[in-house]
């Protein structure tokens, strides 16, 4: 599967345009790791953008998230167990166990965490941050509380320290912002 298959998908079954733009985010983030570690960087975006591809769906039914995505996909024909793992990873629904798995599970509430940064930003733009900017906010326990500091840190399982970690994420989202309006 393509970049441009990945996104026609998600914008067929997602039409919440924030969760589309944190699906793009979480899909570029991982591309950018990937380049980091020297893994593929196509495969990881691909799990990036479609791990959220079930979240309407299951809204109400929280316990069957990311198992539904599977699901569809596998009817679709995507069979990469890399990808599929790396969906049930995000969610909790199995151990982080390879590099793609650890990374898209802390990945996921690094980039809303950042939207939140850009959008208290003077600027009101990805461009306008800096790691001391995030760093900052990262310490204020109630700012962008939904964004889990500790699912965020577990970034450190891939072996870089957090300021990497949101360094190579903003990079990443500064490179999409334009899709990101931000």
């Amino acid at each position: 599967m393509t970049r441009d298959e990945a996104l026609k998908l998600v914008k067929e079954k997602v039409s919440k345009k924030n969760l589309v733009k944190h699906m793009i985010a979480t899909g570029a983030c991982m591309r950018r790791l990937a380049q980091h570690f020297g893994e593929d960087p196509d495969l990881w975006e691909i799990a990036g953008i479609l791990h959220d591809l079930d979240y309407e769906e299951t809204l109400d039914d929280f316990g069957r998230h990311a198992w539904r995505t599977v699901e569809m996909l596998k009817e679709m024909g995507f069979s990469d167990e890399r990808v599929l793992n790396a969906i049930l990873a995000h969610a909790g629904k199995k151990e982080s166990e390879t590099p793609m798995e650890q990374a898209i599970y802390a990945v996921d509430p690094t980039t809303g965490f950042i939207v939140a940064c850009a959008l208290m930003h003077p600027s009101k733009s990805l461009k306008g941050l800096d790691l001391r900017f995030l760093k900052k906010r990262f310490k204020e326990k109630r700012f962008a509380a939904g964004a889990s500091r500790e699912q965020m840190r577990s970034a450190e399982s891939l072996g870089i320290d957090l300021d990497t970690f949101l360094t190579l994420c903003l990079e990443a989202m500064v490179g999409v912002s334009e899709e990101l309006g931000l």
